[in-house]
């Protein structure tokens, strides 16, 4: 998906470069101008079809996560993914359509519309930080730490490691700085394990680690989590309400497009 986003940015950036790159007062001599400009065939096309996006990626995740309009066919998750993508194609294709001019009312819009897309990706990063499960449900902190292993039962048992390796480890998951996967790799082989057993030991450890920074920040990111909400959705709502003040003043302009 990062893919397209990047080939339709620049595919519309390369089309209308020669239009986008003149100053506004000179536009209009452009032998293009009726097809780039924000109410020309393109430009405006460019804006119903990135609102169409918006709209589309926001009500179908909205309405799936409270209702389950889609029943099992479609993980939460996925559908995250799916909104993400089309709420950054639209917004590209909306700044196109604006022809990088604001001003007026279409720039509260915008700028809320900006504001929507880069606090949609302060909200991605942080619910990155919440472990869930497959079905894109956040983990509450008692399953989080039930998925941990019990380490020194396994190294003991299972490998027969001396208390004193053993610490080691115990040290590394509990993020002490001073012991490093190298210093854990020589305690393995001063212990003479197999290779294989050591790359079994290091990996459960690393995740062990990977699983205790992911407790200690839990609660923390569920409260960013909340308060992102409180920040993302009031500039969505103002841009939503201006987008659609802005479609009835055009098309009671008489900006119809190709209806």
């Amino acid at each position: 998906m990062v893919i397209i986003t990047v080939v339709v940015a620049s595919y519309l950036a390369y089309i209308g470069y020669s239009y986008y790159s003149l100053p506004l007062e000179e536009r209009f001599y452009h032998p293009r101008h009726n097809w780039f400009k924000p109410s020309g065939l393109f430009g405006q096309g460019l804006g119903v079809i990135g609102t169409f996006l918006i709209l589309f990626g926001v009500s179908i995740y909205i309405l799936h996560k409270r209702y389950n309009i889609l029943g099992k066919w479609v993980r939460l998750k996925y559908l995250l993914e799916f909104h993400i993508f089309l709420c950054t194609v639209g917004p590209i294709m909306i700044l196109f359509h604006t022809a990088f001019k604001f001003g007026g009312i279409v720039s509260i819009a915008f700028w809320s519309m900006v504001a929507v897309v880069a606090s949609g990706v302060a909200g991605r990063f942080i619910y990155n930080q919440i472990p869930r499960t497959i079905e894109g449900r956040a983990l509450s902190l008692l399953e989080v730490q039930n998925m941990k292993t019990d380490i020194s039962n396994v190294l003991e048992e299972k490998y027969h490691l001396n208390p004193q390796t053993i610490q080691l480890f115990l040290n590394f998951t509990n993020k002490d700085k001073s012991t490093s996967v190298s210093t854990l790799n020589k305690a393995l082989q001063s212990n003479s394990l197999p290779k294989n057993d050591r790359s079994v030991i290091l990996k459960m450890v690393k995740n062990e680690r990977k699983l205790s920074r992911r407790i200690a920040r839990l609660e923390v990111m569920k409260k960013w989590f909340k308060y992102w909400h409180v920040a993302h959705m009031p500039f969505a709502l103002i841009m939503l309400v201006i987008v659609v003040v802005h479609i009835i003043v055009a098309f009671t302009f008489g900006y119809k497009w190709i209806f």
